[in-house]
């Protein structure tokens, strides 16, 4: 086993931006992470996070109507409110586009009047804010926009309660779907 890592190590240090000691330190790493006693909770906390991000993106698929691999999503927090951004990862994925820009029209329409039930089984849960939102939806304005390879609905309000609630569904979709955006106002 000694000789085999040691023959991996040789070959691994000499593929680009790779050093024998970056390789060995891997290992070293790697090995160490073995004796740590909560080694097995780790894995399995690991395993049990990649399970529910396929779960997501398996309900995403089902619940939007196209696939969640191949689209980019991005909440935005605004002083009135905020918007949710879906774009066409490929310039040339017509289909996706269309579903996207099909599926944001409805989600507009569908929330307009209340009604929460994709995020709810996209999710399995139902989103904080949602109440609120459903309660103040005459408080709410949606407007779907267009876009070149997708599209964005834009949520605003002046009722501050109203505000809120929107900012916190956007928030939770945020921390769920790990778009990286930003959780504050800027």
């Amino acid at each position: 086993m000694k000789r085999i890592l040691l023959a991996l190590t040789g070959i691994l240090a000499m593929a680009p931006g790779n050093s024998a000691q970056q390789v060995a330190d891997k290992s070293d790493k790697q090995d160490s992470m073995k004796d740590c006693p909560m080694h097995e909770k780790h894995q399995a906390a690991s395993a049990a996070q990649d399970h529910a991000k396929h779960e997501l993106e398996k309900r995403g698929d089902q619940g939007m109507g196209f696939a969640q691999g191949k689209t980019t999503h991005h909440f935005l927090l605004r002083k009135d409110g905020g918007a949710i951004q879906v774009m066409a990862n490929s310039a040339g994925d017509q289909a996706s586009k269309e579903e996207i820009q099909m599926h944001l029209r409805h989600i507009a329409q569908a929330f307009k009047s209340g009604e929460f039930n994709i995020p709810m089984f996209v999710h399995d849960q139902t989103p904080p804010g949602v109440a609120t939102m459903t309660r103040l939806k005459n408080e709410i304005h949606y407007k779907y926009e267009a876009a070149e390879n997708g599209g964005r609905v834009v949520i605003s309000s002046s009722n501050a309660e109203a505000v809120k609630a929107v900012q916190e569904f956007l928030k939770f979709q945020i921390t769920e779907h790990k778009t990286g955006d930003a959780l504050e106002v800027k």
